[in-house]
């Protein structure tokens, strides 16, 4: 382990990240300074249960290419992170698209969302962190499934 400058500055920095990637802890530990930063988040009905083991992945198969658009009609956008109302993960960790195994998903595809909203949970480091709407909308696509690991700035969902 290393040695950790617990300065008022790094806690503070540490803090910003917290706020910024809308995390509710972290945590930092050295060789002989461990610091823990916690936010106190809006409260959120979750039911957290450790979920099943998980089946050994096999491997993907290549996504198809998206068709070629009409001659006539606008090209849609490649990359659904360009979306206007995409919805990117804060943080790195696993997507629960409800809130307990047995409830029914926050959202599907059609369900109309005011901000504020949860879309889902991302769980990171045993925390289960609620990912609300940024806009008021209709959820036009899914893009990713429950218990998919997700990478920060990973597009979860699109709203318009």
């Amino acid at each position: 382990m290393t040695k950790i400058d617990a300065s008022k500055e790094f806690i503070q920095d540490l803090a910003e990240i917290l706020s910024e990637n809308q995390l509710t802890e972290i945590e930092v530990e050295g060789k002989e300074t461990r610091i823990r930063v916690v936010r106190e988040a809006a409260p959120v009905n979750v039911v957290a249960q450790t979920p099943a083991a998980a089946a050994p992945m096999a491997a993907s198969a290549p996504a198809p290419a998206a068709p070629a658009p009409a001659a006539d009609s606008t090209p849609a956008a490649s990359d659904p992170a360009d979306h206007p109302g995409c919805v990117k993960s804060p943080m790195v960790g696993t997507a629960y698209m409800a809130p307990s195994p047995e409830a029914s998903n926050f959202v599907s595809v059609g369900s109309k969302v005011s901000e504020g909203d949860p879309l889902m949970i991302v769980e990171a480091m045993k925390v289960m962190n609620n990912i609300p709407a940024p806009k008021a909308g209709t959820v036009k696509e899914i893009l990713v499934n429950n218990s998919d690991p997700v990478e920060y700035g990973q597009p979860l969902m699109i709203i318009e």
